[in-house]
């Protein structure tokens, strides 16, 4: 396992149960769509000064974790 993963907290009293930065309310998936629209890792530290670059990393690790177990749809694909 991924010894950044023990940066990641799931708390079902805390936002619902969704996946957020250990010892804050900052999702996993607002930093993954920061970082899929563009955002570089410098400027979501610039607007949540609390995170470190290890925090970023740790919500990449978890999607790619998530991802081994589950797959998405994309709109005009097909199942293989």
């Amino acid at each position: 396992m991924n010894p950044l993963l023990s940066r990641i907290s799931v708390d079902p009293n805390v936002c619902f149960g969704k996946p957020c930065v250990r010892g804050t309310r900052i999702w996993v998936s607002l930093l993954l769509d920061f970082l899929a629209s563009g955002m570089t890792m410098e400027q979501i530290l610039e607007e949540y000064p609390q995170l470190t670059c290890d925090d970023i990393l740790a919500a990449i690790a978890y999607g790619a974790e998530m991802s081994r177990g589950r797959f998405v749809d994309l709109p005009g694909q097909s199942a293989a």
